[in-house]
């Protein structure tokens, strides 16, 4: 499985077999339910128990701005914050060639048909700061500038608490670029 590495796959078998058959019987169930009942939301591919996703079935969400991320994890990451109160769209990963994942093998289609078709005002782009989050950023936005509609980034710099001396150049020249007035 994803993230499991083979300490962490040693320590999962173990205690499977150390497990009462009532125990596992239940874990078995509980991953075939998961199966049977989670999809992805028609909307924005989030993760849906039905046609669309606690988000998209919100009323009281702004669906004139959308925030792009590359995948589920994202936008619960971005929900834990309680800041942002608007749609969301999972691509499902980002552009990285020597992956072999291009744009076609995302849902950037489905982002403009949607966008198109919604009335959307706003773009969030919440891809990682990688250099495939940010090809991916950049080829999104090259494709909905020319719509009329506006385009943005999430910030990207220090974290709370963190030591300037101990940050590269690269994360320096972003919090330097991205700065507010205070």
């Amino acid at each position: 499985m994803p993230g499991v590495g083979p300490k962490s796959a040693q320590r999962l078998a173990l205690h499977i077999l150390r497990a009462t058959q009532e125990d596992v019987d239940r874990l078995a169930a509980a991953m075939h339910e998961v199966k049977e009942k989670v999809s992805f939301c028609r909307t924005c591919f989030n993760l849906a128990e039905g046609m669309l996703c606690p988000v998209c079935s919100d009323p009281g969400r702004d669906a004139t701005v959308v925030c792009v991320v590359e995948e589920v994890k994202d936008l619960a990451a971005l929900e834990r914050t309680a800041e942002y109160k608007g749609q969301y769209h999972v691509l499902g990963g980002c552009i990285s060639p020597l992956d072999g994942v291009g744009p076609e093998d995302l849902r950037v289609r489905e982002l403009l048909e949607r966008v198109g078709r919604d009335g959307v005002h706003e773009v969030i782009l919440a891809t990682s700061p990688t250099v495939e989050g940010e090809a991916t950023a950049m080829y999104v936005s090259g494709l909905l500038r020319p719509l009329g509609m506006r385009v943005t980034r999430i910030a990207s710099g220090l974290p709370v608490g963190g030591d300037l001396d101990y940050a590269d150049e690269v994360t320096l020249g972003r919090a330097l670029e991205g700065r507010r007035e205070v």
